[in-house]
Protein backbone atom coordinates (compact mmCIF):
# COMPACT_ATOMS: atom_id res chain seq x y z
CA UNK A 1 0.00 0.00 0.00
CA UNK A 2 1.54 3.16 -0.88
CA UNK A 3 -0.21 5.83 1.64
CA UNK A 4 0.50 8.39 3.63
CA UNK A 5 -0.53 10.99 6.25
CA UNK A 6 1.44 13.72 8.02
CA UNK A 7 0.79 17.19 9.42
CA UNK A 8 2.62 20.10 7.61
CA UNK A 9 2.40 23.50 6.43
CA UNK A 10 2.52 24.84 2.73
CA UNK A 11 5.74 26.55 2.41
CA UNK A 12 5.75 27.77 -1.20
CA UNK A 13 2.41 27.08 -3.94
CA UNK A 14 2.60 28.01 -7.56
CA UNK A 15 -0.71 29.24 -9.24
CA UNK A 16 -3.88 26.91 -10.20
CA UNK A 17 -2.86 25.69 -13.87
CA UNK A 18 -4.43 23.09 -16.43
CA UNK A 19 -2.56 20.10 -18.30
CA UNK A 20 -3.01 19.44 -21.98
CA UNK A 21 -5.74 17.19 -20.81
CA UNK A 22 -7.63 20.00 -19.23
CA UNK A 23 -7.02 18.74 -15.73
CA UNK A 24 -6.97 21.80 -12.95
CA UNK A 25 -3.29 21.31 -11.00
CA UNK A 26 -1.14 22.95 -8.41
CA UNK A 27 2.34 22.34 -7.15
CA UNK A 28 3.51 23.04 -3.95
CA UNK A 29 6.29 22.79 -1.90
CA UNK A 30 5.34 21.05 1.85
CA UNK A 31 7.17 22.03 5.30
CA UNK A 32 7.07 19.35 8.42
CA UNK A 33 8.68 19.15 11.79
CA UNK A 34 7.62 16.88 14.76
CA UNK A 35 9.33 15.30 17.33
CA UNK A 36 9.45 11.49 17.10
CA UNK A 37 11.16 8.31 19.11
CA UNK A 38 13.42 6.37 17.33
CA UNK A 39 14.64 3.27 19.21
CA UNK A 40 13.28 4.29 22.66
CA UNK A 41 15.47 8.19 22.04
CA UNK A 42 13.77 11.35 20.77
CA UNK A 43 14.00 13.03 17.52
CA UNK A 44 13.33 16.10 15.66
CA UNK A 45 12.16 15.08 12.27
CA UNK A 46 11.98 17.87 9.67
CA UNK A 47 11.83 17.75 6.01
CA UNK A 48 10.27 19.68 2.74
CA UNK A 49 8.53 17.76 0.21
CA UNK A 50 7.18 18.94 -3.09
CA UNK A 51 3.17 17.85 -3.81
CA UNK A 52 0.76 18.26 -5.96
CA UNK A 53 -3.35 18.86 -5.86
CA UNK A 54 -4.96 17.60 -8.88
CA UNK A 55 -8.87 17.40 -10.05
CA UNK A 56 -11.22 18.37 -7.77
CA UNK A 57 -9.00 19.16 -4.89
CA UNK A 58 -6.89 21.64 -6.74
CA UNK A 59 -9.11 24.29 -6.05
CA UNK A 60 -9.30 23.92 -2.43
CA UNK A 61 -5.82 23.66 -2.08
CA UNK A 62 -4.90 26.85 -4.08
CA UNK A 63 -6.75 28.49 -1.45
CA UNK A 64 -5.98 27.22 1.56
CA UNK A 65 -3.39 29.64 4.09
CA UNK A 66 -0.23 29.92 3.51
CA UNK A 67 1.93 29.01 6.73
CA UNK A 68 -0.89 26.98 8.45
CA UNK A 69 -0.75 23.79 9.86
CA UNK A 70 -2.94 21.22 7.72
CA UNK A 71 -3.01 17.17 7.62
CA UNK A 72 -2.51 16.06 4.37
CA UNK A 73 -3.25 12.20 3.19
CA UNK A 74 -2.15 11.28 -0.08
CA UNK A 75 0.67 9.05 -1.93
CA UNK A 76 4.46 8.99 -3.25
CA UNK A 77 5.08 8.52 -7.14
CA UNK A 78 7.87 9.55 -9.19
CA UNK A 79 7.91 13.48 -10.43
CA UNK A 80 8.12 11.58 -13.93
CA UNK A 81 8.74 8.41 -15.80
CA UNK A 82 12.33 8.64 -16.07
CA UNK A 83 13.15 10.80 -12.75
CA UNK A 84 14.17 8.96 -9.15
CA UNK A 85 12.88 12.06 -7.25
CA UNK A 86 9.13 11.60 -5.24
CA UNK A 87 6.31 13.80 -5.48
CA UNK A 88 3.71 13.46 -2.49
CA UNK A 89 0.35 13.48 -4.53
CA UNK A 90 -2.40 14.99 -2.32
CA UNK A 91 -5.97 13.22 -1.93
CA UNK A 92 -7.14 15.31 0.72
CA UNK A 93 -6.21 17.53 3.55
CA UNK A 94 -8.10 19.57 6.61
CA UNK A 95 -7.05 22.05 8.83
CA UNK A 96 -4.64 20.54 11.82
CA UNK A 97 -6.36 20.00 15.24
Amino acid sequence: MNQLQFVASISERDVLRYTPAGVPIVSATLTHSSQQVEAGVPRLTEFEIAALAAGEISGRFARAELGAAHQFTGFLAKKNRNSKALVFHIIDFSAAA
